[in-house]
């Protein structure tokens, strides 16, 4: 289906069954319960293969739940999860992981006794497992692609470092690019804008723009002069419901998400 790169296409305006082909990952009728507040109240919503979904909205509306739920890492209460047109609800986040599911949080995580070039090599597929670390030499294919993606992000000076002492707009790149070579289908990336320089910022949407059509991605973030940058469809969630989907100048003339979150 031919769609501009920010247009979202309405789940309502598929067919159910078209849905479960088009749709990477879809979510229906899913509501997520903590203590009997409801955090979640999703009615339908799907991303495209290799599609570039910005997530924005008020502090609680759910997005980082509906993430989550996504990742594996909370169950929902009532609802259908499917991926790849099968239904996987409350399949946990380490089968999440192996079926393509990865995700960057706010705060990067890597190691930070190991070197750039080090955390990048421990992010290859299979490098999870014991043996080939201790084993298996990394192959020049392999060393290729980390150099590749160090290039990319600007690191290619600094793979000596130990990631202690990059500074947070490169370890947000960092980690990014650890997802990127771990080759998962759907990439959640939480926040990428957050704390960079004007110039990380330019890198960060660079970055994502470039791995549009290569990954479906989800973006949550806050900084709305970033997701201009990614000229991409946009999701307003608020109260754990969806308020309105579209480009960005169709959100920003949305009366109701200009009060509830946009405040101008």
């Amino acid at each position: 289906m031919n769609r501009h790169k920010n247009q979202v296409t309405q789940p309502r305006e598929l067919s159910r069954n078209n849905r479960l082909q088009s749709y990477v990952v879809y979510l229906e009728d899913v509501s997520v319960v903590f203590d009997g507040f409801k955090a979640l109240d999703i009615d339908l919503f799907g991303l495209y293969y290799n599609e570039l979904r910005v997530v924005i909205g008020p502090n609680g509306a759910g997005k980082t739940t509906m993430c989550d739920v996504i990742s594996g890492k909370t169950p929902v209460t009532s609802g259908h999860m499917f991926w790849r047109g099968q239904e996987i609800v409350n399949v946990r986040d380490i089968a999440m992981s192996r079926l393509g599911v990865g995700r960057k949080f706010q705060t990067p995580s890597m190691f930070d006794s190991l070197t750039v070039y080090e955390n990048l090599e421990l992010a290859l597929p299979e490098r999870h497992n014991l043996w080939r670390n201790l084993w298996e030499k990394t192959s020049s294919e392999e060393r290729d692609k980390i150099h590749q993606v160090m290039g990319r992000v600007h690191l290619t000076d600094h793979q000596d470092v130990l990631a202690k002492y990059l500074s947070h707009g490169q370890r947000q790149c960092l980690e990014i690019s650890m997802l990127v070579l771990a080759e998962p289908d759907l990439l959640l990336v939480d926040e990428p804008a957050a704390g960079l320089t004007d110039n990380e910022t330019a890198l960060m949407a660079d970055l994502l723009l470039e791995l549009r059509g290569q990954h479906t991605i989800i973006v949550i973030e806050h900084d709305m002069e970033f997701v201009r940058r990614l000229d991409a469809g946009v999701t307003v969630l608020n109260e754990g419901k969806i308020m309105a989907e579209g480009s960005m100048n169709e959100i920003q003339a949305n009366a109701d998400v200009v009060e509830a979150y946009l405040g101008r």
